[in-house]
């Protein structure tokens, strides 16, 4: 690494199975780090609390509701969250506060215990700290949470943003 290599501030969204939920809000964060032409300064990867989708693609219903909005989430393949995201991440986003509480209870330090924040928090017009889980339910809600995500990781990079810009 050179002198001015800048390590980038990276960012692991988690939710339940890793098909739907943290990917969305993946994918979307990432969409507003390369339109702020910040893609170098800024990573970001997504987790699941459960390892039942281990391997798999996103939802069907969750890469049709990225592509709609102009989002690609075809490449994804689910994970399962592990205690090394603590030391490789500086923020941990939780989907909601089942995801928190499960987060919370594996950080086994302080310092993973600060990192761990609510998606929802970022966003103060949010009526609701949880993102609603839309896999039990129709495409329209896939896209009504995809609408909610994208307020709050707007809300999140806008947050970040001055932070990991480079001084001019």
């Amino acid at each position: 690494m050179t002198a001015s290599a800048v390590e980038p501030f990276r960012v692991v969204f988690v939710c339940t199975g890793n098909i739907c939920r943290s990917v969305m809000a993946d994918v979307v964060f990432r969409g507003f780090a390369d339109a702020a032409g910040l893609r170098d300064r800024v990573g970001s990867t997504s987790a699941g609390t459960g390892d039942w989708h281990v391997g798999e693609r996103a939802d069907q219903r969750t890469i049709e509701a990225l592509e709609r909005r102009g989002y690609d989430g075809a490449h994804h393949r689910a994970r399962q969250f592990t205690l090394s995201d603590f030391q490789h991440n500086d923020l941990v986003v939780a989907l909601d506060r089942s995801h928190e509480r499960i987060l919370r209870g594996w950080a086994r330090t302080e310092a993973d215990t600060d990192k761990i924040a609510l998606l929802m928090s970022f966003d103060a017009s949010a009526p609701t700290l949880d993102v609603p889980d839309p896999y039990y339910a129709g495409p329209g809600m896939f896209d009504e949470v995809l609408g909610m995500i994208e307020n709050a990781s707007r809300a999140l990079f806008r947050q970040l943003e001055p932070a990991i810009r480079p001084a001019v």
